[in-house]
């Protein structure tokens, strides 16, 4: 019953990492990119109208995906489960997560949007968005690698 226990929190802090991390970076991608910046919208094959409330359905889910993960930390800290490491790694996971798959399929497969519009040549653009999701990816495996190793050696 223990081990199973364990496992349920060790679970826990992989989902709330991972929700809190795909959150924030949406939050972020929303607030610097499209509001900011104004660089894209979310949804760009349409009117700027329909961009607009694209923008605004896609910052509700990257809010509710940032809350949520965050009501999932706080349970797992006042039941003194948080395992740190593991968590931060699964947020960074997440961020990555969610910047390869918006700038692979969203800006490339999909075409809903481009990083940027206005300029001849998006591939410095694309190469910075994807690496940066990329770097994200592999610190998080990292850290995530680290807890386990950890676990394992006690």
């Amino acid at each position: 019953m223990k081990m199973e226990k364990k496992h349920t929190y060790n679970r826990r802090n992989c989902f709330s990492g991972l929700l809190f991390g795909f959150g924030l970076a949406a939050f972020v991608d929303e607030a610097v990119f499209h509001q900011l910046l104004h660089w894209h919208h979310f949804y760009d094959l349409s009117s700027t109208s329909w961009g607009l409330i694209s923008d605004g359905f896609f910052h509700a889910f990257s809010w509710f995906a940032t809350v949520g993960g965050l009501f999932l930390l706080a349970d797992l800290r006042r039941r003194k489960q948080m395992i740190p490491k593991l968590w931060w790694g699964m947020v960074l996971l997440g961020s990555g997560i969610f910047q390869v798959y918006d700038g692979v399929i969203q800006h490339k497969v999909m075409r809903l949007h481009q990083i940027r519009y206005g300029v001849d040549n998006l591939l410095y653009y694309d190469f910075v968005w994807n690496g940066a999701g990329a770097v994200l990816l592999i610190l998080g495996v990292l850290l995530v690698w680290l807890s386990r190793r950890k676990k394992h050696a006690q």
